[in-house]
C-alpha cells in the first residue's frame, strides 16, 4: 500500500512541476552583417561559393578536398568566413556544421 501512495505522490509532484515550468522560447536566428552594417549575409542574397571557397582554400595542402567541403558548407549556410583559416564568428552556421564523428566539417 505504501509504494502505491509514494508512486501517486511522485506522479502528482512531477505533473505539477511540468505545469509550473515555463515553456522554452525559440530565439530568432542571428543575422550576420558585412562590416556590421548593411545587407545581411543570411538574407535572400547568394554568394559565389566557388570564388569564396577558392580564396578560403588557396593555402590548403589538399585544395580539392577543401573546396569540396567548403562548397557544401557554403551552399547550406550561404556564407564563408574571410581569410584562409578561423574567423568562424562571422558565419555561425558555417562553424556549427560537423561530421558524424563530431569533427568540424567546414575548413
Amino acid at each position: 500500500m505504501a509504494p502505491s501512495r509514494f508512486l501517486i505522490a511522485s506522479l502528482l509532484l512531477l505533473l505539477s512541476a511540468f505545469y509550473l515550468a515555463e515553456p522554452r522560447t525559440v530565439s530568432e536566428p542571428e543575422t550576420v552583417t558585412s562590416e556590421g552594417l548593411g545587407r545581411s549575409l543570411l538574407a535572400n542574397t547568394s554568394i559565389n561559393c566557388g570564388e569564396a571557397c577558392a580564396g578560403r582554400c588557396r593555402l590548403s595542402s589538399r585544395p580539392n578536398l577543401c573546396k569540396r567541403a567548403c562548397g557544401t558548407c557554403c551552399s547550406r549556410c550561404n556564407c564563408v568566413p574571410p581569410g584562409t583559416y578561423g574567423n568562424y564568428e562571422v558565419c555561425p552556421c558555417y562553424a556549427a556544421l560537423t561530421t558524424h564523428g563530431g569533427v568540424r566539417k567546414c575548413p
